[in-house]
């Protein structure tokens, strides 16, 4: 004779043991996404702190290494600091059921983008134009300007491929990292330690390249252990953080773009 009540009770047990599953692997998801957008902050953080966020701790330090205009201090520093608190609220949103908030700032946070790359690139033109280039830069301006330019085209991008698909959470978590991690580079270039300046002996990468990966190998981490496999978002963004260095490093130095990124630094005037 079938056992209905051992029936019911083993079927019982492997729905709760499903659900505590479940929230076991949302707990560590929310842990990840935590986490790695809170490494993110603080990598920005860290490399912007004596030119920026504690400045006046370190005066002579930011007279000879920080960019004399107004407008970094005023418009660009703020609104790329804006971009990295919605960073790490926005996962803390949903780890506290806090989906609709999230929703919300989400929209807020997707014209945020919009203005960071807006400015970001006026920011390029005008550390472009100055005699001496960029801060700290040993490229010529007109060059390095097209490195900007792909940093801030790329968050762009990967903000865009975000709000496409927000209805597919993981896709969009991960798109929002990525487009992060861009912005990540211009502090991780600046962080304070002498082995940041070491050049490699492969062609076109650089230090800073290394720590973008090293955010990129988590992310890659995370993807086989909650998945088995490495997610089509992280794969593509991760070739295209492989790709960029060359392509830009031999495109910067054609007369091509020298022409093109001259015009450009001209419209501000002198």
């Amino acid at each position: 004779m079938l056992d209905l009540k051992g029936l019911g009770v083993n079927v019982a047990s492997r729905v709760a043991g499903g659900t505590v599953s479940g929230r076991t692997r949302r707990s560590a998801e929310h842990a990840f996404y935590l986490a790695i957008t809170g490494a993110m902050a603080a990598a920005v953080l860290l490399g912007f702190s004596r030119s920026f966020f504690l400045r006046f701790l370190f005066p002579e330090f930011a007279a000879a290494h920080a960019p004399t205009e107004r407008y970094f201090y005023a418009v660009h520093g703020p609104l790329c600091t804006g971009w990295f608190l919605v960073l790490m609220v926005q996962p803390y949103l949903v780890a506290t059921d806090r989906v609709a908030i999230h929703r919300r700032l989400g929209w807020c946070g997707a014209a945020l983008a919009v203005i960071v790359v807006a400015t970001g690139i006026v920011g390029g033109l005008i550390a472009a134009r100055r005699p001496m280039g960029f801060v700290d830069v040993p490229v010529p301006p007109l060059q390095f300007l097209l490195h900007v330019v792909t940093l801030f085209a790329l968050f762009g991008i990967f903000v865009s491929m975000a709000v496409v698909s927000r209805r597919e959470p993981q896709y969009h978590k991960r798109w929002m990292l990525l487009a992060s991690l861009n912005l990540v580079a211009a502090g991780a270039t600046r962080w304070p330690f002498e082995f940041v300046a070491i050049d490699l002996p492969v062609p076109y990468y650089s230090m800073t390249d290394v720590i973008l990966f090293f955010f990129l190998a988590a992310m890659v981490a995370w993807d086989v252990h909650s998945r088995r496999e490495v997610h089509r978002a992280t794969l593509t963004g991760g070739l295209a953080f492989i790709a960029v260095p060359p392509i830009v490093g031999v495109l910067s130095g054609t007369h091509a773009w020298l022409a093109i990124a001259g015009i450009a630094v001209g419209l501000l005037g002198k």
